[in-house]
């Protein structure tokens, strides 16, 4: 199995390698809507690297002048430049670790990003066009720096060295020096980190954190990109644990550890459930027409034998005109919420009526419980402990507000996020 980094890259060996975990982004169900495409993709593995590549602390330098600074930066060595004032640079530099590995996240295409993010949309779609709306995310957005030996623990940093192997805190950004010396900042937006508790037997939220440059907690900033940083979070870790959610200000990522995938659901499983489902041969109460949820990978269309479903009340039904209450509504695309509202024939309750589409990313799956439930308003389809965690989980949006979303296209979710799906069987 090859290394997901770059094409032509072999630094990593064809076999048996070790897997660290992956990185998933939360919102694309499975794939990005363009495909996925080199080091853009929605979820990056991380494997132990045939050579070490991570890099710790070693001298500091306190720079007076440009000249300085030119000299330190000629050496060719990773480092992390805070600018003090005009006059004053206090430069890390940072030496080879044989113990760890290193991978770097953001939304540059440069050679030492490993893994390319760009913005997600609320209907999971990745943003593009940067004249439409600018990017949030950071260019060397966050690094993740993997023990290479058991227990293989991750850990993560806010901000990535750039093709000039720098770091650059200018005199804008939030930066101190702790009182034991060592200097430490924050990025402009912010690197988001809550790790959960029990994930996913018995998954409970914990408290969203910011990540310093340096790796240490703190309480979140006032607004996502204050100039004061929050409390430092004593006792608390930067290391990453199986359901970990990394938010960079853009776009949520999920960290899945190598041990919690082995028991996670895959995609053979799902397929299993979903040819399980059909072969309940569920039928629409109106049309009496036998309903099939499309094969995995999902269809991007609609398909003529597609659930559909009454959000208020979750009557299972095939695709039909009954009941409509407004004119001139128009036919959702997956993912998307419905403005029409419709009347159910079984129970007269009134509501959106939308399209049932399966969860296809297996990695947001708490378990590997039956498609028994729908997030609402998008109509994505997964067990019942995996709507009501990500319906219970709050997620950064903006400059300091907090939402839950659906994992699978990222809409925002109503209140109550999720529905039962009730089904009606074949009358014979």
């Amino acid at each position: 199995m090859n290394s997901p980094k770059k094409d032509g890259d072999n630094d990593v060996p064809v076999k048996d390698p070790v897997k660290y975990g992956e990185l998933v982004i939360l919102g694309y169900n499975g794939s990005l809507p363009s495909g996925d495409r080199g080091r853009r993709k929605s979820r990056f593995a991380l494997y132990r690297r045939a050579k070490a590549n991570g890099v710790k602390p070693s001298a500091v330098h306190i720079l007076n002048t440009p000249q300085d600074s030119k000299a330190v930066h000629s050496r060719g060595q990773h480092s992390i430049s805070f600018t003090l004032s005009r006059n004053q640079t206090v430069v890390v530099e940072y030496c080879h670790d044989n113990n760890t590995d290193m991978f770097q996240i953001g939304r540059s295409t440069e050679s030492p990003i490993d893994f390319v993010v760009t913005d997600t949309s609320g209907d999971g779609k990745e943003g593009e066009d940067p004249s439409v709306a600018p990017s949030t995310i950071s260019r060397f957005a966050c690094r993740v720096v993997c023990e290479r030996h058991p227990p293989y623990t991750a850990r993560i940093y806010a901000a990535g060295f750039d093709s000039s192997k720098n770091i650059f805190l200018g005199e804008k950004a939030t930066k101190w020096k702790n009182p034991d010396g060592h200097m430490d900042g924050l990025t402009t937006n912010g690197v988001l980190v809550m790790h959960p508790l029990g994930f996913p037997e018995d998954p409970k939220q914990g408290l969203w954190r910011e990540i310093s440059v340096c790796g240490d907690v703190y309480a979140l900033r006032e607004t996502r990109s204050g100039p004061t940083r929050g409390k430092l979070a004593e006792g608390e870790s930067s290391a990453l644990r199986d359901g970990s959610l990394v938010d960079l200000c853009g776009a949520t990522l999920l960290w899945r550890t190598g041990e919690g995938l082995m028991r996670a659901p895959t995609l053979r499983h799902l397929e299993a459930l979903r040819q399980e489902l059909n072969a309940s041969r569920p039928q629409c109460p109106v049309g009496l027409s036998t309903l099939a949820f499309p094969s995995l990978p999902r269809s991007h269309s609609l398909e003529e034998r597609q659930p559909w479903v009454y959000l208020t009340c979750g009557h299972v039904h095939g695709r039909h005109d009954w009941g409509q209450r407004s004119e001139g509504a128009v036919v959702p695309a997956e993912g998307e919420g419905s403005t029409t509202r419709r009347e159910c024939p079984l129970c007269r309750s009134v509501g959106p009526y939308v399209p049932l589409w399966l969860g296809c990313e297996p990695a947001v799956y708490a378990d590997a419980g039956a498609p028994t439930h729908a997030f609402v308003p998008c109509g994505h389809v997964c067990s019942e402990r995996t709507t009501r965690y990500w319906a219970e989980t709050p997620l950064p949006h903006g400059t300091h507000a907090f939402r839950p979303i659906c994992p699978f296209c990222s809409s925002a979710l109503s209140t109550p996020g999720w529905t039962r799906l009730i089904f009606q069987g074949p009358i014979d």
